[in-house]
C-alpha cells in the first residue's frame, strides 16, 4: 500500500501570529476548500484549500468568560450536518473552576461562530471548584462525544465524557446533552471513524486497557477490560543531537484511537525495553463486536524513537496516524502513515532543525479523514526550523492518501 503526499504545508508566522510552542498540540480538519487548524495558543483558517492562511486569534475571538482563553484547543468538520466544531478550553476563575466552550460555524457562513459554555458546577453541583483539562473530540453517526480529565487544585478528580446531539449543534438551538464521569480511569481517548458507536480507551494498568462503548441508541456506557503484552512507562528519554531529550514531557497515555473495518484500534508511546532499544509506539487492535485481541503490530526502530500517535478511519475503515519521530542522529520529525497487509507504510513530512532546550514536546497531534476525499487523511504536525525560540516551531498542514 503506497502512501502519498497529496499536501504538505508549513504554516508561517503571518498564520500563527508566532505564538506558537514546543508543546504545539496542534489539530486540523478539512471541508474540500475550507481548512481549519489550532494549536495550544493558536488558531487559523484557510478558504482555498491551504494556498493561504489567516490568524484566528482565539484569545479575542470569543468574549473572555471566567479566566479568560487558557489553551488546548481541538477542531473538526462534520460532513453529516455540514458544520465545523471549534473546542476551546479556558483558563480558571477566581471560584477555582474553567469552563470549555463548544462553537460551531456552518459551512456556508464558515468563520462565523455561535457557542456554548459548559461550567463544572453548571454540569454537577459536586464538582465545584473544579476545572476540565486535555480535551479530546470525535463524532459518531449522530452524537458528538467530547472527554476531558478533571482537576481540584493539581489534584485529579475524574474523567469525564460528554455527548451532544450533533442535530442539535447544527440548528444551534436548546442543547441537551448526557455525561457520564469515573474517578477508575483517566485520559479517556475517543476513537475516529464512522459508525453509530463511540469506542473509547484508557488504561487500566501496564497490561490491560478498558474499552468503553457508548452507543447512539443507549442512553448509557459499558465496558470490557482487554488484557494486552505487558509495557514500560516511567521517565521517557530518547536524546537527539547535542544530547537534548526531546521526550522529556512523554507519557503514556492513549493518544491515537480508531474504529474501522471491523475493528478497534488504540496506540499509545511506550518506553523502552528488552526488545525495544527506544521508546516506541504500542499499537493494539481488536475485533469487533466481541472486543478479542486481534494483534499488536507495534512502531518501533532502532535508530530513533516514536512518540504522540493520532489515528483515525477513513470511509473505508483503513487506517491511517500521524505521529513524530527523532532521537539518535534526529531532531524530532513530523511522520504520517497507513496499515497495510504487511506492515507500517510511513513517511517523513518535515525534520526539525532543532531539537528543544527545554526538552518539552507534545502533547497530541490529529488525524482525521478529509472531506470530501473521503479515503484520504489530513494530519497536524509541527517542527521547529531555524532555532529553538517558540516562533521557530512551523506548524504542518497534511493530506495524504494510501
Amino acid at each position: 500500500m503506497a502512501l502519498t503526499l497529496l499536501q504538505n504545508l508549513g504554516l508561517d508566522d503571518a498564520a500563527t501570529s508566532q505564538t506558537t510552542s514546543s508543546v504545539c498540540e496542534p489539530t486540523a480538519a478539512a471541508n474540500e476548500r475550507q481548512l481549519f487548524m489550532t494549536g495550544n495558543w493558536f488558531a487559523s483558517s484557510s478558504n482555498d484549500g491551504g494556498a493561504s492562511w489567516t490568524y484566528v486569534n482565539p484569545f479575542n475571538r470569543f468574549p473572555a468568560t471566567a479566566g479568560g482563553f487558557c489553551c488546548d484547543q481541538v477542531v473538526l468538520y462534520n460532513a453529516r450536518h455540514r458544520i465545523w466544531i471549534w473546542l476551546l478550553q479556558y483558563s480558571q476563575g477566581s471560584n477555582g473552576e474553567n469552563l470549555f466552550r463548544l462553537a460551531i460555524s456552518r459551512e456556508a457562513s464558515f468563520g462565523s461562530w455561535y457557542y456554548w459554555d459548559f461550567v463544572p458546577r453548571g454540569v454537577s453541583a459536586s464538582w465545584a471548584g473544579q476545572w476540565f483539562d486535555y480535551p479530546d473530540m470525535a463524532c459518531t453517526d449522530a452524537q458528538l462525544f467530547v472527554s476531558f480529565n478533571m482537576f481540584k487544585g493539581n489534584a485529579w478528580q475524574r474523567a469525564a465524557v460528554f455527548r451532544f446531539p450533533l442535530a442539535t449543534l447544527a440548528a444551534g438551538t436548546a442543547l441537551g446533552y448526557r455525561y457520564w464521569a469515573t474517578t477508575a480511569n483517566g485520559s479517556i481517548r475517543l476513537c475516529r471513524g464512522p459508525g453509530a458507536t463511540m469506542y473509547l480507551g484508557s488504561h487500566n494498568n501496564a497490561s490491560q486497557i478498558r474499552v468503553l462503548q457508548w452507543p447512539d441508541s443507549s442512553t448509557g456506557i459499558s465496558w470490557k477490560d482487554v488484557n494486552v503484552r505487558a509495557w514500560s512507562g516511567g521517565a521517557y528519554s530518547a536524546p537527539g543531537p547535542g544530547g537534548v531529550n526531546w521526550l522529556g514531557r512523554l507519557d503514556p497515555r492513549i493518544t491515537g484511537a480508531w474504529v474501522g473495518a471491523g475493528m478497534v484500534g488504540f496506540m499509545w508511546s511506550a518506553n523502552r525495553d528488552g526488545s525495544h532499544p527506544l521508546p516506541y509506539i504500542r499499537v493494539v487492535r481488536l475485533r469487533l463486536p466481541g472486543l478479542t485481541l486481534l494483534d499488536e503490530p507495534d512502531i518501533w526502530s532502532r535508530l530513533s524513537a516514536w512518540a504522540y500517535p493520532a489515528a483515525a478511519a477513513n470511509a473505508a475503515g483503513a487506517m491511517g496516524f500521524s505521529a513524530f519521530y527523532g532521537g539518535g542522529a534526529r531532531h524530532p520529525g513530523h511522520v504520517v502513515g497507513v496499515k497495510s497487509a504487511t506492515g507500517w507504510d510511513t513517511t517523513l513530512t518535515r525534520t526539525s532543525s532543532h531539537s528543544p532546550p527545554d526538552q518539552a514536546w507534545g502533547d497530541y497531534l490529529s488525524c482525521t479523514p478529509h472531506h470530501a476525499s473521503s479515503a484520504q487523511w489530513v494530519a497536524s504536525g509541527y517542527t521547529l526550523q531555524g532555532g529553538t525560540a517558540r516562533r521557530n516551531i512551523e506548524p504542518r498542514y497534511v493530506r495524504f492518501r494510501a
